[in-house]
C-alpha cells in the first residue's frame, strides 16, 4: 500500500510546508502527528472562522478534543487582501473555479497578509495530558487541513476570519462602487427613423499584416494537476494564429477541412523534432516523421497518397506503367511492378493518390517517402521537383 500524502494541490502542498517550515512548530511532534493523521485516527474535521476543531482518538477509550486557532485578519488586513484579489479579474475567476493561483498568494504575502501560517500564528490546544505544542493529535489534524484546502481554496480564507460568501459580497460590492453612479442613457429611436437612415459604407478592413503574430501569454497557467500545459496552450494558439493568418492573405485552401490526422501531419511539418508531438497524440514517433515529411513535399495530396492504398481502374495504372517504362530510368523495363495505385520500378515508384494525382515517391532511411508535388500526368510527377 503507497504511503498516504497531504497535499495533492499546489496550495494544499504548500500549507503542508508553511507546518513544517514557517510556522515553527515542534519539529519531533509533527512526525508522530503525520502518523496518525494516515492511520484515520482523525475524525471530521470543523473549519470555522479563524478555528479548527477535530477528535482524535489515542490511547484512552474516549478520544481526544483539539481546538486549533490560527491568528485572523485585521480590518486593514482584509481591505489589503481584497485589494490583491479585485486588482485581477482573473484572481476571483480562478478561486470560483477552485482554483488558488500562485501569483494571488505570492501578492498577499508580500502586502503582508499572507494566508498561510507564520511563526506564533497556530495555537494548538488538545484535551491529552501532553504539554508539547503541538502535541502528536493536534498535529494529526494540522496535517488534515491539507485536504480541505485542496478541495476549497476559500478554507485558507476562512481560517484568516471570513468565508467564501462574505468575501464574494465585498469584491462584488468594491465592483459595484467602481460604476458610474450616473449613466448616460441614449433616448434611441423610432423604427420608422431607423429603417428612414442611409447605411454608412462599410469601413475598409484593416491591411493584412506581413506575418503571423505571436499570441499574447495567459496570465494564469492551466489548473495543475491538469493534462494542459502553457507551452502546449501557447502553440496552439500560435499555431491558430497562423491558420487566420493564411485564410485572410488568401492561401488557406490546404487548411480548410483538415482531418484530425492531416492537421497533425500539417503541425508536424512545422517541427524539427516531432518526439513530444508524437507522444501526445498516442502515434509512434517515425510514423509521424514520415507524415511531416509527406505533407512538406507533397501537401494533403501526399499524405494521402502515404497513408492510403486502393485500388484504381486498370486504365490509369496501365497508362502510368507505360510513361515509366518510356522513362529514361536505370533497370529492365519490364522489372516495373504494379500493384494496386502503385507502380515500382527501382528506387523510383509513382503512387495513384486519392486525389487523382500521381505522385513521385523515394525510397528513404524511413521507407517510401513523396519527393515533390503531385502531377496530373504520370510522366509530370518524374521529375526531379527541387
Amino acid at each position: 500500500m503507497s504511503r498516504r500524502n497531504f497535499g495533492h494541490t499546489w496550495w494544499g502542498r504548500a500549507w503542508v510546508e508553511a507546518l513544517e517550515g514557517r510556522a515553527q512548530l515542534d519539529p519531533n511532534r509533527l512526525p508522530r502527528g503525520r502518523t496518525y493523521a494516515r492511520k484515520g485516527m482523525v475524525g471530521a474535521l470543523e473549519v470555522t472562522a479563524g478555528q479548527l476543531r477535530a477528535s482524535v482518538r489515542g490511547s484512552r477509550p474516549a478520544p481526544y478534543r483539539v481546538t486549533i486557532s490560527i491568528r485572523r485578519f485585521s480590518a486593514p488586513d482584509w481591505e489589503r487582501l481584497l485589494d490583491t484579489v479585485g486588482a485581477q479579474l482573473g484572481y476571483s475567476a480562478a478561486l470560483l473555479d477552485g482554483e488558488l493561483p500562485p501569483e494571488l498568494a505570492e501578492h498577499a504575502r508580500a502586502s503582508g497578509v499572507d494566508l498561510l501560517p507564520g511563526p506564533g500564528e497556530l495555537r494548538p490546544r488538545c484535551s491529552c495530558p501532553d504539554s508539547a505544542d503541538p502535541c502528536k493529535h493536534s498535529a494529526a489534524v494540522c496535517y488534515l487541513v491539507a485536504d480541505e484546502v485542496d478541495d476549497d481554496p476559500f478554507v485558507l480564507f476562512l481560517l484568516r476570519g471570513r468565508g467564501r460568501e462574505e468575501i464574494l459580497g465585498e469584491l462584488r460590492a468594491r465592483r459595484s462602487r467602481a460604476v458610474p453612479a450616473r449613466a448616460v442613457v441614449e433616448e434611441g429611436v423610432s423604427p420608422e427613423e431607423a429603417f428612414a437612415r442611409v447605411p454608412a459604407p462599410v469601413p475598409a478592413l484593416p491591411p493584412l499584416p506581413d506575418a503571423p503574430g505571436r499570441p499574447v501569454t495567459p496570465p494564469l497557467d492551466p489548473p495543475p494537476g491538469g493534462t494542459l500545459r502553457a507551452d502546449v496552450l501557447a502553440e496552439l494558439a500560435a499555431d491558430a494564429g497562423t491558420v487566420a493568418w493564411q485564410l485572410l492573405s488568401g492561401n488557406g485552401d490546404e487548411v480548410l477541412g483538415l482531418s484530425a490526422e492531416e492537421d497533425l501531419a500539417r503541425r508536424a511539418a512545422r517541427l524539427d523534432d516531432v518526439t513530444g508531438l508524437a507522444a501526445a497524440a498516442g502515434l509512434p514517433a517515425r510514423d509521424l516523421a514520415r507524415w511531416a515529411i509527406a505533407w512538406r513535399e507533397a501537401g494533403r495530396g501526399g499524405l494521402g497518397a502515404l497513408r492510403e492504398t486502393w485500388q484504381p481502374p486498370r486504365g490509369r495504372l496501365a497508362e502510368g506503367r507505360a510513361e515509366l517504362d518510356e522513362a529514361d530510368l536505370p533497370g529492365d523495363p519490364g522489372e516495373t511492378k504494379m500493384w494496386r495505385n502503385r507502380l515500382t520500378r527501382g528506387d523510383v515508384q509513382l503512387r495513384l493518390g486519392p486525389d487523382g494525382r500521381w505522385y513521385r515517391f523515394a525510397h528513404t532511411r524511413l521507407g517510401w517517402l513523396p519527393d515533390g508535388p503531385g502531377s496530373d500526368h504520370p510522366v509530370d510527377a518524374l521529375v526531379v521537383h527541387e
